[in-house]
């Protein structure tokens, strides 16, 4: 099984969110301890903290962006305008698949509200819906980054 399965696995058990299954997938990648990863990511599920805005599988891909550009060189911000750039492209392809990078317009419900949240985990969107976005983007990101799996 590849990066992009392994991701859509943990996903769809329910053990992390989705911006935890991105990052902890490459952390070890890039130097970062995989229960700091979890640790960090944590906050970012269900589009930032259940707000219902940037989906954690775009996030999650956002870290990983910043670890592949370590800062190098007297001119950090020439690794912070790469990785914009990066981002940027990872966005474009994400909206290709699925034309939205915002979680509640992808999942169909508002996780602000307690109705949406409830209703969301009733319907067990985040085991069977989102670890699709979860394996898009571990396939983006292997993809921008010149991973093979």
């Amino acid at each position: 099984m590849g990066k992009a399965d392994d991701a859509y696995t943990v996903m769809a058990t329910g053990r992390m969110n989705c911006a935890q299954a991105i990052l902890s997938t490459y952390s070890e990648i890039f130097g970062l301890n995989r229960n700091l990863a979890l640790q960090l990511a944590q906050g970012f599920g269900g589009g930032m903290g259940h707000t219902g805005k940037t989906c954690g599988a775009v996030t999650g891909a956002y870290m990983v962006l910043g670890l592949a550009n370590k800062i190098s060189g007297s001119n950090p911000r020439e690794n912070i305008e790469k990785t914009y750039g990066l981002i940027n492209e990872f966005n474009c392809k994400f909206k290709e698949l699925h034309s939205s990078i915002i979680c509640k317009e992808l999942i169909g419900f508002d996780l602000s509200t307690q109705e949406g949240l409830t209703e969301a985990r009733n319907k067990s969107i985040f085991t069977t819906v989102c670890p699709n976005f979860v394996r898009d983007s571990v396939k983006i990101l292997d993809t921008l980054l010149q991973i093979d799996e």
